[in-house]
């Protein structure tokens, strides 16, 4: 499942939208932590032949179908 938009919210939380319409807001923490610093959060991009977002001009990425289950099971209510 592509990746077809992102906003960075803070830290390591982002709202995604995925190609199917779906909207996450979820904490990425456990998933990239160990990989990117908090510097290179904002270097967040959407590859846009994979769908998968990337970081540090694509060093570092996550597969769309990884983010998506991840997304899935570490959404979070985004308050208002």
């Amino acid at each position: 499942m592509k990746l077809k938009k992102f906003e960075h919210l803070e830290g390591y939380r982002f709202k995604l939208e995925f190609v199917n319409g779906e909207i996450k807001a979820v904490d990425l923490t456990d998933l990239i932590a160990k990989h990117i610093g908090w510097e290179d959060l904002s270097s967040a991009c959407i590859d846009p032949e994979w769908g998968c977002l990337q970081f540090k001009n694509g060093s570092a990425d996550i597969e769309p179908k990884t983010l998506y289950k991840f997304a899935a099971t570490h959404h979070f209510e985004r308050a208002a």
